[in-house]
């Protein structure tokens, strides 16, 4: 049986024991890590998951890529590693501005 194509021609990696969507997400990944041994960020999580819930009615969840504390700022940061073509997806659009309104945050695109 072929392997099927993924929607948006990446490719699937296996590196440090994690699994990412795209080599792009794997290679953030490792610069994360480097940061967090240079001290720069800390607690550092893969795939954290929000759920996106409006008057008491869970809407959907977000599941972002990376998640840490950036040490300069003091400030938590959720990251997700986006193409051109994906950040244009109406779905993540929607999810990345209920994530805004109510978690009081950006969501930073690499």
């Amino acid at each position: 049986m072929p392997k099927r194509r993924l929607k948006y021609n990446n490719t699937r990696c296996t590196a440090a024991g994690h699994t990412f969507d795209s080599k792009k997400e794997r290679d953030r990944y490792f610069e994360l890590t480097a940061l967090e041994k240079s001290n720069n960020i800390s607690n550092l999580i893969l795939q954290p998951s929000y759920p996106l819930t409006v008057n008491g009615t869970k809407v959907a969840t977000y599941k972002a890529d990376f998640e840490y504390l950036d040490l300069k700022t003091n400030l938590v940061v959720t990251e997700d590693v986006k193409s051109p073509i994906t950040r244009k997806q109406p779905v993540y659009r929607l999810k990345n501005k209920m994530f805004a309104a109510l978690y009081n945050r950006k969501i930073v695109e690499t």
